[in-house]
């Protein structure tokens, strides 16, 4: 079996590398970056390429003609996309396009999982977590784009017949994120202060909102049991249905480091529209294939944490 993954330098798309590898050991595996990796993972085949080439697109699924699709790349940064409105929406939706045409022209029709996300619900302040028929409410061009790819799986498979899969992930981390998110952005200062490369001070944007947070790794496992059992042209919450606010992670973050830190609220780090509280109900995934998320989320932080304590010791070696 050719299983074909979008993004797969990306950080949800390594952990779906090494998720696959150990479950999938008869497939051939092939990722798509954008560039050319200076540390490649095993057990997949690279091939750099520019998704909003048509072209470029269209010869590698005449080439491959994979089975199984799992459409990671994205431009995922949400404050990134008020900056970037344009090629954040380019980005999202012409690569996914690409894809889509590209199975029509030659004329096969793999299992093709789309990443869309939770953050299409917008603010959902309900006593109850949203389902799959919650309205879209999208507040910023990130989630904007993301309806839009969600729209265009909906409408392939309902005009072409097309065996599309939609999975909509809220909030999610782990070791491996980058810098830009909550979790790692402060991970990253902690460690700093802990190497003494900065005064033991934080800044911190907002710490009220609410969200729901799974561990990235239960994530790429739920990619993998909807690419599997779940219904195409049905669309999929991926979530905890639990709650925790900002400031919940900061306060886990801070009770691993034995540092004496003190917060600065930082305005610049306050965008300009944010949700106050977004959790998503997951019961379709689980009544479908069983999934349940494993992983606590104090563990998670903590191998956040111990992530970027890493880096800087690397950085600090170099």
């Amino acid at each position: 079996m050719q299983i074909l993954i979008t993004g797969a330098d990306g950080f949800a798309g390594r952990h779906l590398i090494r998720e696959l590898s150990a479950a999938e050991v008869d497939a051939q595996i092939h990722g798509t970056t954008f560039r050319a990796l200076a540390a490649p993972l095993p057990n997949i085949t690279y091939h750099t390429l520019d998704l909003r080439d048509e072209h470029a697109v269209a010869k590698l699924i005449g080439d491959l003609r994979p089975q199984q699709i799992y459409h990671l790349a994205a431009q995922a940064n949400v404050g990134q996309s008020y900056d970037a409105v344009w090629s954040t929406l380019e980005n999202n939706i012409r690569a996914q396009l690409n894809l889509i045409l590209a199975c029509l022209t030659h004329k096969i029709k793999p299992r093709l999982l789309v990443i869309s996300s939770g953050d299409i619900y917008g603010d959902h302040m309900g006593d109850t977590p949203a389902t799959e028929d919650a309205p879209f409410c999208p507040s910023n061009p990130y989630s904007v784009s993301k309806v839009t790819q969600d729209m265009l799986a909906l409408q392939y498979y309902l005009s072409n017949d097309l065996p599309i899969l939609r999975a909509r992930p809220f909030n999610h981390l782990g070791p491996g994120q980058n810098r830009g998110f909550v979790a790692p952005d402060f991970a990253f200062q902690i460690a700093q202060i802990e190497a003494g490369l900065h005064a033991p001070v934080m800044h911190v944007g907002s710490l009220t909102a609410e969200r729901d947070f799974t561990d990235v790794r239960d994530v790429v496992h739920a990619y993998t049991l909807i690419m599997a059992r779940g219904t195409a042209g049905e669309a999929y919450n991926i979530a905890s249905s639990v709650t925790h606010r900002v400031q919940d992670l900061l306060d886990l973050l801070l009770s691993f480091s034995s540092a004496d830190i003190r917060i600065s609220v930082d305005t610049a780090r306050l965008r300009p529209s944010t949700i106050s509280k977004s959790w998503g109900d997951a019961s379709r995934l689980r009544a479908e294939t069983g999934w349940q998320p494993a992983i606590p989320l104090a563990e998670t932080l903590r191998s956040v944490l111990d992530d970027y304590r890493r880096r800087v010791h690397m950085h600090v070696q170099e």
